[in-house]
């Protein structure tokens, strides 16, 4: 896994939108009976708040236009951090398609990325003007589409918390020097990283089938047989939340009773928390059950647990180095049936 290269440029473009957010801000000034005098856009660039203030600090003549220098943003990613409460099963996965592979993708792993943001202004009332136009869309969030992975079209809402706002005025030394009302707002933005996206169906064999006839005769042979072999998952992949428990299960438990059974089929596999479970029958939402399928321990599973279904768009999931059985089924040529054993074969 390490040593993969891949770069989506996630934290690039979580910068790039945030920044956009701000690049549409005006101030104007106006006269006395309500005219508008000038109208001014704020700038805004990345950099930290002590370069831009030794920019300031630097330029002493108070008699040059306001739109010269101030008031102007900047901002800076200041942090990253895990975020613990939005954390997803790390082996959980889900297909998506570039427009003409299929591709298997791990679950994105949430980061909150920091960010700060600082405007600087000669007037208070210019501060002002900017903070109002800006406050009013985080309550206390404000949420940006990101397309964070463009190989498979993953765009995913970022929501961006406004945090806190502080206040500073760098009034110090003489009079000649230039004043700098500074406001500091801090936001997180919600963001997910991905890992590398590897095609689901390089070097996993799909498909097997061997002919056997009874002679050398393959045209007219007096018993012809097909076997058909395919990998077949054995654990939730996509986390689809087919439906819930209406009942809590105990270990012992050979019936449960579920929500919604209409995407649940018998002679199949479901899977409820780490406990995957072969369906024998349904009786309306009533399941008769065969617990602690493939390898899995039977468990206790609360009232509301999830139950997913492991179908054909998890065996579409698997890659090499997974584990996984295999389906099977017999075609006979000369009574034209199929026949199939009454449960996948796991090695």
């Amino acid at each position: 896994m390490l040593g993969t290269y891949f770069y989506h440029e996630i934290i690039r473009k979580t910068i790039i939108s945030f920044g956009t957010l701000f690049n549409n801000i005006y101030i104007r000034h106006t006269k006395s009976d309500g005219s508008i005098l000038d109208e001014t856009k704020v700038g805004i660039s990345y950099g930290p708040m002590q370069k831009f203030l030794a920019k300031i600090q630097e330029q002493e003549q108070l008699t040059k236009p306001i739109a010269t220098t101030l008031p102007r943003m900047s901002f800076e990613m200041i942090n990253i951090q895990y975020d613990q409460s939005r954390k997803t099963g790390v082996t959980q996965t889900f297909k998506a398609s570039d427009g003409s592979n299929l591709k298997k993708v791990f679950m994105p792993v949430p980061y909150n990325i920091g960010f700060e943001l600082n405007i600087f202004s000669k007037l208070n009332d210019d501060a002002l003007q900017i903070i109002e136009q800006i406050l009013p869309f985080f309550q206390p969030s404000f949420n940006v589409t990101v397309n964070l992975v463009d190989s498979i079209g993953e765009k995913r809402d970022i929501p961006i918390v406004l945090n806190s706002i502080s206040f500073n005025d760098e009034y110090e030394g003489s009079f000649q020097t230039r004043r700098a009302l500074i406001y500091t707002l801090r936001f997180t933005a919600k963001s997910y990283l991905f890992g590398p996206i590897s095609n689901d169906s390089e070097g996993l064999i799909k498909k097997v089938q061997v002919d056997y006839y009874s002679n050398n005769n393959t045209v007219n042979a007096s018993r012809q047989k097909r076997y058909i072999s395919e990998p077949k998952a054995i654990k939730d992949y996509n986390n689809d939340s087919s439906t819930i428990l209406t009942k809590e299960v105990n270990k012992e438990d050979s019936f449960i009773l579920v929500q919604n059974s209409s995407s649940i089929s018998p002679n199949s596999y479901i899977q409820i928390d780490n406990e995957v479970l072969f369906v024998k029958k349904i009786e309306n939402n009533r399941l008769l059950v065969e617990r602690s399928q493939y390898n899995t321990f039977p468990d206790f599973h609360p009232n509301d647990s999830i139950i997913n279904v492991i179908n054909e768009s998890d065996d579409d999931l698997l890659i090499p180095g997974d584990d996984f059985g295999f389906s099977e089924y017999r075609y006979d040529f000369n009574d034209g049936k199929i026949y199939s054993p009454s449960r996948d074969i796991d090695i």
